[in-house]
Protein backbone atom coordinates (compact mmCIF):
# COMPACT_ATOMS: atom_id res chain seq x y z
CA UNK A 1 0.00 0.00 0.00
CA UNK A 2 0.98 3.54 -0.51
CA UNK A 3 1.84 6.06 2.30
CA UNK A 4 -0.34 8.85 2.89
CA UNK A 5 1.03 12.59 1.80
CA UNK A 6 -0.69 15.79 2.21
CA UNK A 7 -1.52 17.23 -1.56
CA UNK A 8 -4.12 19.38 -2.95
CA UNK A 9 -6.31 16.75 -4.64
CA UNK A 10 -6.28 18.16 -8.01
CA UNK A 11 -2.80 17.17 -8.02
CA UNK A 12 -3.64 14.24 -6.16
CA UNK A 13 -6.12 13.74 -9.32
CA UNK A 14 -3.16 14.23 -11.69
CA UNK A 15 -1.34 12.12 -10.06
CA UNK A 16 -3.65 9.27 -9.87
CA UNK A 17 -4.49 9.92 -13.83
CA UNK A 18 -0.56 9.62 -14.46
CA UNK A 19 -0.89 6.29 -13.25
CA UNK A 20 -3.43 4.88 -15.10
CA UNK A 21 -0.52 5.75 -17.61
CA UNK A 22 -3.24 7.53 -20.03
CA UNK A 23 -1.77 8.27 -23.30
CA UNK A 24 -3.64 11.00 -24.76
CA UNK A 25 -4.49 13.93 -22.07
CA UNK A 26 -6.09 17.05 -24.53
CA UNK A 27 -8.18 19.62 -22.41
CA UNK A 28 -8.94 23.71 -22.34
CA UNK A 29 -8.39 25.18 -18.71
CA UNK A 30 -11.55 26.58 -16.57
CA UNK A 31 -11.29 27.23 -13.05
CA UNK A 32 -11.91 25.21 -10.71
CA UNK A 33 -10.33 22.37 -12.85
CA UNK A 34 -7.15 24.44 -14.25
CA UNK A 35 -4.82 22.85 -11.94
CA UNK A 36 -5.62 18.76 -12.73
CA UNK A 37 -4.52 19.62 -16.43
CA UNK A 38 -1.81 22.53 -15.49
CA UNK A 39 0.33 19.57 -13.17
CA UNK A 40 -0.30 16.79 -16.12
CA UNK A 41 0.81 19.28 -18.49
CA UNK A 42 4.05 19.27 -16.25
CA UNK A 43 4.45 15.98 -15.76
CA UNK A 44 4.39 15.30 -19.30
CA UNK A 45 6.53 18.10 -20.26
CA UNK A 46 9.26 16.78 -17.46
CA UNK A 47 9.35 13.41 -18.92
CA UNK A 48 7.67 12.03 -16.34
CA UNK A 49 4.60 10.95 -18.03
CA UNK A 50 4.72 9.25 -21.61
CA UNK A 51 1.30 10.64 -23.02
CA UNK A 52 0.76 13.14 -25.97
CA UNK A 53 -0.61 16.73 -24.28
CA UNK A 54 -3.00 18.28 -26.80
CA UNK A 55 -3.24 21.99 -25.70
CA UNK A 56 -6.60 22.97 -27.88
CA UNK A 57 -8.48 26.37 -28.48
CA UNK A 58 -11.90 25.28 -26.58
CA UNK A 59 -13.54 22.62 -24.37
CA UNK A 60 -15.61 21.66 -27.57
CA UNK A 61 -11.98 20.89 -28.90
CA UNK A 62 -11.04 19.09 -26.05
CA UNK A 63 -13.34 16.44 -25.91
CA UNK A 64 -13.74 15.89 -29.47
CA UNK A 65 -9.75 14.93 -29.31
CA UNK A 66 -10.21 12.83 -26.99
CA UNK A 67 -12.92 10.88 -29.10
CA UNK A 68 -10.71 11.11 -32.25
CA UNK A 69 -7.99 9.49 -29.51
CA UNK A 70 -9.77 7.10 -28.07
CA UNK A 71 -11.46 5.89 -31.12
CA UNK A 72 -8.04 4.89 -32.35
CA UNK A 73 -7.26 2.83 -29.32
CA UNK A 74 -5.68 5.97 -26.44
CA UNK A 75 -6.59 5.88 -23.19
CA UNK A 76 -7.81 9.30 -22.56
CA UNK A 77 -8.39 12.23 -20.32
CA UNK A 78 -9.90 15.42 -20.20
CA UNK A 79 -11.62 17.35 -17.87
CA UNK A 80 -13.82 20.69 -17.48
CA UNK A 81 -16.18 22.81 -15.27
CA UNK A 82 -19.58 24.42 -15.86
CA UNK A 83 -19.19 26.90 -18.86
CA UNK A 84 -16.75 24.61 -20.24
CA UNK A 85 -19.05 21.31 -20.04
CA UNK A 86 -22.02 23.59 -21.83
CA UNK A 87 -19.31 24.19 -24.43
CA UNK A 88 -18.79 20.51 -24.77
CA UNK A 89 -22.40 19.04 -24.78
CA UNK A 90 -22.54 18.40 -28.52
CA UNK A 91 -19.49 16.28 -27.95
CA UNK A 92 -20.70 14.10 -25.08
CA UNK A 93 -23.66 12.48 -26.74
CA UNK A 94 -21.06 11.65 -29.74
CA UNK A 95 -18.65 10.06 -27.57
CA UNK A 96 -20.97 7.76 -25.23
CA UNK A 97 -22.87 6.77 -28.64
CA UNK A 98 -20.04 5.88 -30.08
CA UNK A 99 -19.03 3.86 -27.05
CA UNK A 100 -15.65 5.28 -26.04
CA UNK A 101 -13.88 4.35 -22.67
CA UNK A 102 -13.31 8.03 -22.30
CA UNK A 103 -12.35 9.71 -18.85
CA UNK A 104 -13.65 13.01 -17.50
CA UNK A 105 -13.41 14.66 -14.14
CA UNK A 106 -15.80 17.64 -14.04
CA UNK A 107 -14.90 20.22 -11.43
CA UNK A 108 -18.28 21.08 -10.27
CA UNK A 109 -19.20 24.80 -10.63
CA UNK A 110 -22.44 26.68 -10.87
CA UNK A 111 -23.17 28.15 -14.46
CA UNK A 112 -23.71 31.65 -15.70
CA UNK A 113 -25.67 33.68 -15.50
CA UNK A 114 -24.75 35.26 -13.13
CA UNK A 115 -21.08 34.87 -13.34
CA UNK A 116 -20.39 32.23 -10.85
CA UNK A 117 -17.13 30.67 -10.43
CA UNK A 118 -18.08 29.11 -7.02
CA UNK A 119 -19.67 25.42 -6.72
CA UNK A 120 -23.03 23.81 -7.13
CA UNK A 121 -24.61 21.08 -9.19
CA UNK A 122 -25.97 22.76 -12.03
CA UNK A 123 -23.36 22.09 -15.00
CA UNK A 124 -23.39 18.18 -14.53
CA UNK A 125 -27.10 17.86 -13.92
CA UNK A 126 -27.58 19.49 -17.29
CA UNK A 127 -25.97 16.17 -18.88
CA UNK A 128 -28.04 13.49 -16.89
CA UNK A 129 -29.48 12.25 -20.46
CA UNK A 130 -26.03 12.34 -22.15
CA UNK A 131 -25.53 8.41 -21.86
CA UNK A 132 -22.45 9.08 -19.73
CA UNK A 133 -21.48 6.69 -16.44
CA UNK A 134 -21.46 9.58 -13.22
CA UNK A 135 -19.95 8.92 -9.79
CA UNK A 136 -19.51 12.02 -6.86
CA UNK A 137 -16.71 12.12 -4.34
CA UNK A 138 -17.36 13.52 -1.07
CA UNK A 139 -13.60 14.66 -0.20
CA UNK A 140 -9.87 13.93 -1.75
CA UNK A 141 -9.25 10.20 -1.41
CA UNK A 142 -12.63 9.45 -2.90
CA UNK A 143 -11.54 11.64 -6.30
CA UNK A 144 -8.70 9.77 -6.27
CA UNK A 145 -9.77 6.35 -5.81
CA UNK A 146 -12.84 7.31 -8.50
CA UNK A 147 -10.02 8.02 -11.06
CA UNK A 148 -8.62 4.47 -10.85
CA UNK A 149 -12.13 2.99 -10.60
CA UNK A 150 -13.29 5.13 -13.94
CA UNK A 151 -10.80 3.93 -16.10
CA UNK A 152 -11.83 0.09 -14.58
CA UNK A 153 -14.83 0.67 -15.95
CA UNK A 154 -14.94 2.72 -19.02
CA UNK A 155 -13.03 0.18 -20.05
CA UNK A 156 -15.30 -2.94 -19.54
CA UNK A 157 -18.53 -1.13 -20.25
CA UNK A 158 -17.21 0.98 -23.11
CA UNK A 159 -18.63 3.88 -22.13
CA UNK A 160 -17.38 7.10 -20.88
CA UNK A 161 -17.16 7.93 -17.36
CA UNK A 162 -17.52 11.37 -15.54
CA UNK A 163 -15.93 11.92 -12.05
CA UNK A 164 -17.55 14.59 -10.36
CA UNK A 165 -16.01 16.82 -7.57
CA UNK A 166 -17.04 19.43 -6.20
CA UNK A 167 -15.16 23.05 -7.21
CA UNK A 168 -12.78 24.52 -4.87
CA UNK A 169 -14.13 22.61 -1.78
CA UNK A 170 -12.95 19.29 -3.07
CA UNK A 171 -10.98 20.37 -5.89
CA UNK A 172 -8.01 23.09 -3.91
CA UNK A 173 -8.22 21.56 -0.66
CA UNK A 174 -5.01 20.63 0.73
CA UNK A 175 -5.65 16.77 2.44
CA UNK A 176 -3.72 13.89 3.34
CA UNK A 177 -4.59 11.58 0.35
CA UNK A 178 -3.21 7.99 -0.39
CA UNK A 179 -2.17 6.66 -3.91
CA UNK A 180 -1.70 3.26 -4.77
CA UNK A 181 1.40 2.01 -5.69
CA UNK A 182 2.24 2.08 -9.44
CA UNK A 183 2.09 -2.09 -9.13
CA UNK A 184 -0.79 -2.10 -7.80
CA UNK A 185 -2.56 0.20 -10.27
CA UNK A 186 -1.23 -1.93 -13.01
CA UNK A 187 -2.49 -5.11 -11.74
CA UNK A 188 -5.95 -3.35 -11.76
CA UNK A 189 -5.96 -1.48 -14.63
CA UNK A 190 -4.66 -4.24 -17.60
CA UNK A 191 -3.57 -2.29 -21.11
CA UNK A 192 -6.16 -0.80 -23.16
CA UNK A 193 -7.87 -3.47 -25.95
CA UNK A 194 -10.34 -2.30 -28.27
CA UNK A 195 -11.83 -4.91 -30.36
CA UNK A 196 -12.88 -2.05 -32.86
CA UNK A 197 -10.66 1.02 -33.46
CA UNK A 198 -9.63 2.75 -35.69
CA UNK A 199 -6.59 1.38 -38.08
CA UNK A 200 -5.79 2.16 -41.52
CA UNK A 201 -4.94 -1.95 -41.44
CA UNK A 202 -8.66 -3.05 -40.58
CA UNK A 203 -10.58 -0.11 -42.11
CA UNK A 204 -13.90 0.25 -40.06
CA UNK A 205 -16.96 3.04 -40.13
CA UNK A 206 -17.48 4.92 -36.98
CA UNK A 207 -20.22 7.26 -36.43
CA UNK A 208 -22.40 6.73 -39.68
CA UNK A 209 -25.80 7.95 -40.28
CA UNK A 210 -28.28 6.59 -38.12
CA UNK A 211 -31.18 6.80 -40.83
CA UNK A 212 -34.98 6.48 -39.11
CA UNK A 213 -35.26 2.47 -39.28
CA UNK A 214 -32.42 2.00 -37.00
CA UNK A 215 -32.42 5.03 -35.02
CA UNK A 216 -34.81 3.75 -32.37
CA UNK A 217 -32.88 0.56 -32.08
CA UNK A 218 -28.92 1.68 -31.76
CA UNK A 219 -30.55 4.68 -29.06
CA UNK A 220 -31.94 1.70 -27.39
CA UNK A 221 -28.90 -0.65 -26.86
CA UNK A 222 -26.77 2.48 -25.85
CA UNK A 223 -29.36 2.35 -23.00
CA UNK A 224 -29.34 -1.37 -22.42
CA UNK A 225 -25.66 -0.74 -21.86
CA UNK A 226 -25.82 1.72 -19.64
CA UNK A 227 -28.09 0.01 -17.76
CA UNK A 228 -25.89 -3.07 -17.40
CA UNK A 229 -22.80 -1.17 -16.66
CA UNK A 230 -24.07 -1.21 -13.04
CA UNK A 231 -23.04 -4.52 -12.79
CA UNK A 232 -19.44 -3.62 -13.89
CA UNK A 233 -19.43 -0.32 -11.96
CA UNK A 234 -19.94 -2.69 -8.33
CA UNK A 235 -17.34 -5.15 -9.64
CA UNK A 236 -14.94 -2.78 -10.24
CA UNK A 237 -15.48 -1.37 -6.59
CA UNK A 238 -15.00 -4.75 -5.22
CA UNK A 239 -12.03 -5.43 -6.87
CA UNK A 240 -10.82 -2.32 -5.82
CA UNK A 241 -11.58 -2.70 -1.93
CA UNK A 242 -9.55 -6.28 -2.31
CA UNK A 243 -6.59 -3.93 -3.45
CA UNK A 244 -6.91 -0.78 -1.00
CA UNK A 245 -9.36 -2.15 1.63
CA UNK A 246 -11.58 0.88 1.09
CA UNK A 247 -15.05 0.31 0.17
CA UNK A 248 -17.77 1.83 -2.13
CA UNK A 249 -21.09 1.13 -3.20
CA UNK A 250 -23.50 3.12 -5.62
CA UNK A 251 -25.29 4.01 -2.72
CA UNK A 252 -24.22 4.93 0.97
CA UNK A 253 -25.89 5.18 4.06
CA UNK A 254 -24.87 7.15 7.61
CA UNK A 255 -26.60 5.58 10.91
CA UNK A 256 -30.03 4.84 8.72
CA UNK A 257 -30.61 1.36 10.35
CA UNK A 258 -33.69 2.94 12.70
CA UNK A 259 -34.10 6.05 11.11
CA UNK A 260 -37.56 8.08 10.79
CA UNK A 261 -36.59 10.22 8.81
CA UNK A 262 -33.25 10.97 6.08
CA UNK A 263 -31.45 13.19 4.66
CA UNK A 264 -30.78 12.70 0.99
CA UNK A 265 -27.86 14.17 -1.35
CA UNK A 266 -24.71 13.75 -2.87
CA UNK A 267 -21.31 15.77 -2.86
CA UNK A 268 -19.26 16.77 -0.80
CA UNK A 269 -21.59 18.58 1.81
CA UNK A 270 -22.74 14.79 2.69
CA UNK A 271 -19.48 15.27 5.49
CA UNK A 272 -20.84 18.09 6.96
CA UNK A 273 -24.54 16.27 6.90
CA UNK A 274 -22.80 13.69 9.13
CA UNK A 275 -22.26 16.20 11.90
CA UNK A 276 -25.85 17.10 12.16
CA UNK A 277 -27.10 13.34 11.83
CA UNK A 278 -24.49 13.05 15.41
CA UNK A 279 -25.95 16.12 16.95
CA UNK A 280 -29.26 15.13 16.79
CA UNK A 281 -28.66 11.44 17.12
CA UNK A 282 -27.19 12.73 21.05
CA UNK A 283 -30.94 14.59 21.33
CA UNK A 284 -32.48 10.99 20.69
CA UNK A 285 -34.00 11.89 17.41
CA UNK A 286 -33.91 8.96 14.92
CA UNK A 287 -32.37 10.62 11.58
CA UNK A 288 -29.68 9.19 9.25
CA UNK A 289 -28.41 10.12 6.02
CA UNK A 290 -28.88 8.84 1.82
CA UNK A 291 -25.60 9.44 -0.09
CA UNK A 292 -25.57 8.37 -4.04
CA UNK A 293 -22.22 7.90 -5.06
CA UNK A 294 -23.67 6.40 -8.76
CA UNK A 295 -26.09 9.09 -10.27
CA UNK A 296 -26.01 7.30 -13.81
CA UNK A 297 -27.07 4.55 -13.80
CA UNK A 298 -29.27 5.74 -11.26
CA UNK A 299 -29.68 2.45 -8.64
CA UNK A 300 -32.84 2.75 -7.95
CA UNK A 301 -32.78 -0.98 -6.02
CA UNK A 302 -29.81 0.15 -3.90
CA UNK A 303 -31.52 3.56 -3.06
CA UNK A 304 -34.42 1.63 -2.19
CA UNK A 305 -32.82 -0.53 0.16
CA UNK A 306 -31.01 2.02 1.50
CA UNK A 307 -34.15 4.45 3.09
CA UNK A 308 -35.13 1.56 5.07
CA UNK A 309 -38.43 2.26 6.43
CA UNK A 310 -38.10 5.94 6.91
CA UNK A 311 -41.61 7.95 7.22
CA UNK A 312 -39.77 11.19 5.37
CA UNK A 313 -36.87 12.22 3.51
CA UNK A 314 -35.39 15.87 2.76
CA UNK A 315 -34.06 15.48 -0.68
CA UNK A 316 -31.19 18.14 -0.72
CA UNK A 317 -30.19 19.39 -4.40
CA UNK A 318 -27.65 21.73 -5.20
CA UNK A 319 -29.58 22.51 -8.72
CA UNK A 320 -32.04 24.20 -10.07
CA UNK A 321 -34.61 23.12 -12.81
CA UNK A 322 -36.49 26.14 -13.10
CA UNK A 323 -40.09 26.01 -14.43
CA UNK A 324 -39.74 21.80 -13.22
CA UNK A 325 -41.39 19.75 -10.35
CA UNK A 326 -38.23 19.76 -8.23
CA UNK A 327 -35.08 19.57 -8.07
CA UNK A 328 -32.93 16.74 -10.50
CA UNK A 329 -32.22 14.11 -7.29
CA UNK A 330 -35.61 15.51 -6.18
CA UNK A 331 -37.56 14.16 -9.42
CA UNK A 332 -35.02 11.44 -9.48
CA UNK A 333 -36.14 10.20 -5.90
CA UNK A 334 -40.19 10.54 -6.56
CA UNK A 335 -39.79 8.66 -9.84
CA UNK A 336 -37.81 5.76 -7.76
CA UNK A 337 -40.41 5.79 -4.73
CA UNK A 338 -43.37 5.89 -7.65
CA UNK A 339 -41.88 2.65 -8.87
CA UNK A 340 -41.95 0.75 -5.75
CA UNK A 341 -44.56 0.02 -2.56
CA UNK A 342 -42.36 2.57 -0.64
CA UNK A 343 -43.81 6.00 -0.75
CA UNK A 344 -42.48 7.98 2.52
CA UNK A 345 -43.00 11.73 1.99
CA UNK A 346 -40.54 13.62 0.51
CA UNK A 347 -39.51 17.39 0.92
CA UNK A 348 -36.96 19.03 -1.71
CA UNK A 349 -34.71 21.59 -0.65
CA UNK A 350 -32.88 23.44 -3.16
CA UNK A 351 -29.62 24.74 -1.80
CA UNK A 352 -26.13 25.46 -1.88
CA UNK A 353 -26.69 27.19 -5.11
CA UNK A 354 -23.54 29.38 -6.47
CA UNK A 355 -21.13 28.14 -3.49
CA UNK A 356 -23.56 29.73 -0.96
CA UNK A 357 -22.23 27.89 2.41
CA UNK A 358 -24.62 25.19 3.83
CA UNK A 359 -23.78 24.70 7.53
CA UNK A 360 -24.34 21.30 9.85
CA UNK A 361 -26.74 23.90 11.26
CA UNK A 362 -28.61 24.44 8.27
CA UNK A 363 -28.87 20.55 8.30
CA UNK A 364 -30.19 20.32 11.64
CA UNK A 365 -32.74 22.72 10.62
CA UNK A 366 -34.03 20.81 7.35
CA UNK A 367 -34.30 17.32 9.60
CA UNK A 368 -36.52 19.22 12.00
CA UNK A 369 -38.47 20.55 9.01
CA UNK A 370 -38.63 17.40 7.76
CA UNK A 371 -39.99 16.03 10.64
CA UNK A 372 -43.14 19.03 10.54
CA UNK A 373 -43.56 17.75 7.51
CA UNK A 374 -44.51 14.40 8.42
CA UNK A 375 -48.13 16.04 9.60
CA UNK A 376 -48.43 18.12 6.64
CA UNK A 377 -51.07 16.94 3.84
CA UNK A 378 -48.91 17.54 0.48
CA UNK A 379 -46.71 14.06 0.24
CA UNK A 380 -44.08 16.48 -1.79
CA UNK A 381 -42.84 19.52 -1.50
CA UNK A 382 -40.04 21.80 -2.65
CA UNK A 383 -38.86 25.07 -2.47
CA UNK A 384 -34.95 26.93 -2.88
CA UNK A 385 -33.52 27.50 0.52
CA UNK A 386 -31.99 30.24 2.30
CA UNK A 387 -33.46 33.05 -0.29
CA UNK A 388 -32.96 36.32 0.84
CA UNK A 389 -35.82 38.62 0.88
Amino acid sequence: MGKKIAKEVSIAVADAVAQCRVDVISAYPITPMTHIVEHLAELVNNGELDAEYIAVESEHAALSACIGASAAGARTFTSTAAQGLMFMYEMLYIASGFRLPIVMVIANRALSSPISIWNDHGDVMTMRDAGWIQTFAENGQEAVDLIYHAYKVAEKAFLPVAVNLDGFIVTHVVEPVELLDQEQVDKYLPPLRMKYKLDPKKPITIGAIGVPEIYTEARKAQDEALKASYKIVVQAWREFEKISGRRYNPIETYRMDDAEVALVLIGSLAETAMNAVDVLREKGKKVGLVRIRLWRPFPMQDFLKAIGKVKALCVFDRALSPGATGGPVGIEVRSALYQSNKRPKVLNIIGGLGGRDVTAEDFMELFDRTYSFLKARPRFSYEIYGVKE
